[in-house]
């Protein structure tokens, strides 16, 4: 399907949670990874300024081993992280040129805007240099990703028109919650008439592994299908979609998504129905929203293992399994060499940036309540 005058599938390759090994982004495998993709006819790669070693990751992947016109390239500007000025704003087009060694982007978004973050964009003058950007021929297409409430959606796309498409967070769980207003922000796309590309599909991985209660619904309606299938086909049905990303961090998880996407069909009247249910029955289970996209990392002064404490405390909340959460919250906090929740300072820098407005404070004092400092236990 053609959107903005480029040929696109429906699947994109979502560069933020990338296969690693010892401690760095294992490259070969990432290579593996893009020429599957390649191979089954999808185009569209979306990396961020901001993700770090992504850039030159997909550059040594995708960049170096294919012909520049056979693929879509996307990256974004984070005007409210590094130095904060204007300079310093700027400078990342540049940086990201560097590091992908693309030549130009066919998609560049201002990364994150909404809140407190919208004025970093106007005030550096970022929304003129991307359109000078256009103009020589160093851009194709410009847009901005985008985590906030509708009303602020729509004063955005008011206000700057020549934003050409916008990229949503939409997945099932979300739809229809008042805390992320999904369906709102899909709607106030459409009205103003911009293309969609849709984050976090899958919730940043839940909803590959929904509760037992949500996955006995799919599994139910059709066996031989992934729980994460049903969460990507539903955002992929939407109208007005340019690609669907999917943050593929293995071999198996691409493999997966390219099963039922290389030849996409549309949800029936049923698998519409199905997915309902599942969206329901996730209702009546408070789970921690959040997407480990580690935008609270970047700015916490005491390196707090924000996301991996946030991921145990819902696999105890999903799976009550105690041992198995107090492994993961020792390995991904203290393995990796971040330091436990008893030790945050509550300077709120961290709520400041996070685009899923959860109150990191107060659910890290349960955090730190439930998997106090201890030895990793072994498996």
């Amino acid at each position: 399907m053609a959107y903005l005058g480029e040929e696109i599938g429906k699947l994109g390759f979502g560069l933020m949670r990338l296969p690693r090994k010892d401690d760095a982004i294992d490259v070969e495998q990432v290579k593996a990874m893009v020429d599957k993709f390649m191979a089954a006819g999808f185009t569209y790669f979306d990396t961020a300024w901001a993700y770090t070693g992504s850039e030159d990751a997909i550059r040594q992947a995708l960049v170096e081993r294919y012909p520049r016109e056979s693929f879509q390239l996307a990256t974004k500007c984070a005007a409210w992280m590094g130095d904060r000025t204007k300079e310093g704003s700027l400078r990342q087009f540049d940086q990201s040129l560097e590091r992908t060694g693309a030549g130009y982007f066919d998609f560049y978004l201002l990364h994150n805007i909404g809140e407190h973050k919208t004025h970093f964009f106007e005030d550096f003058g970022i929304w003129d240099f991307v359109a000078k950007k256009k103009e020589e021929g160093l851009i194709k297409h410009f847009g901005f990703s985008f985590h906030s409430k509708p009303e602020e959606l729509d004063e955005v796309l008011t206000k700057h028109p020549e934003a050409e498409f916008v990229q949503l967070q939409i997945n099932y769980a979300d739809w229809e919650n008042p805390a992320f207003s999904a369906r709102g922000c899909y709607e106030v796309a459409r009205k103003h008439n911009k293309p969609i590309v849709i984050m976090e599909p899958v919730k940043g991985g839940l909803l590959a592994n929904p509760p037992e209660r949500v996955a006995e619904i799919l599994h139910a309606a059709d066996p031989a299908h992934s729980a994460a299938s049903w969460a990507i086909r539903f955002a992929a049905d939407l109208e007005g979609v340019i690609t669907v990303l999917s943050g593929m961090s293995t071999l198996e998880q691409m493999e997966d998504n390219l099963s039922y996407m290389k030849d996409f069909k549309r949800l029936t009247p049923e698998e519409r129905e199905t997915v309902e249910k599942a969206r329901i029955a996730l209702t009546d289970i408070p789970l921690i929203p959040c997407t480990t996209c580690n935008y609270c990392a970047k700015v916490c002064p005491m390196d707090i293992g924000i996301s991996g404490t946030f991921t145990a405390m819902n696999m105890l909340t999903l799976y009550n399994e105690r041992r198995e959460a107090e492994f993961q919250a020792n390995w991904l906090v203290g393995g990796h060499g971040h330091k436990h929740a008893s030790e945050c300072i509550q300077c709120g820098q961290c709520e400041e940036v996070c685009p899923q407005h959860i109150s990191i404070r107060d659910e890290l004092q349960k955090g730190a309540e439930l998997f106090p400092p201890m030895a990793m236990p072994s498996k």
